[in-house]
């Protein structure tokens, strides 16, 4: 059952899918489109699941759950996981791999690999204070509060000096 991510109580479950590159309008609305039509039809073990989502930074895919009337089942998840891989072909993207790291470089989002982010933190060209996406959060709450922190209020932390 779809709902509007805004109504989804806070300690609804979050999954966040980050693009290697910022989508068009044009998939922006098809992505949206497609994304309705998958959470329209989601269930776990027959049961409708309460789901949003919400297109961030044109850049990211963000599912939010309410366990509270039914959790997802690895069957539902398995789902969600293949639907992603079927915008990642669609649109060529890149929305699975958690070896990446996207940021702000001054008014853009940049995003390197976890590689490229390491040099750049040896050589100084991020910092403690660079705003990154920890898109480990779980919760709505945590997606809210701390999503877009600082880096040394994040995992990230550990690869600056």
């Amino acid at each position: 059952m779809l709902v509007d991510f805004n109504s989804l109580p806070d300690d609804s479950r979050i999954w966040v899918y980050q693009s290697n590159r910022k989508f068009s309008d044009e998939e922006i609305t098809a992505i949206e489109e497609k994304t309705k039509t998958f959470l329209t039809q989601w269930t776990a073990h027959g049961a409708n699941l309460e789901a949003g989502f919400e297109v961030k930074h044109s850049r990211f895919i963000v599912f939010g759950l309410n366990q509270a009337n039914a959790s997802a089942s690895g069957c539902s998840i398995d789902a969600s996981v293949h639907f992603i891989q079927e915008l990642e072909k669609e649109f060529d993207l890149d929305l699975m791999d958690k070896m990446n790291v996207t940021f702000y470089n001054g008014d853009f989002i940049a995003h390197k690999t976890l590689t490229d982010f390491r040099k750049m933190a040896k050589n100084r060209s991020v910092s403690k204070n660079t705003v990154v996406f920890n898109n480990l959060v779980n919760t709505k709450a945590e997606y809210l509060e701390n999503w877009e922190v600082p880096a040394s209020e994040s995992w990230h932390n550990r690869f600056l000096a």
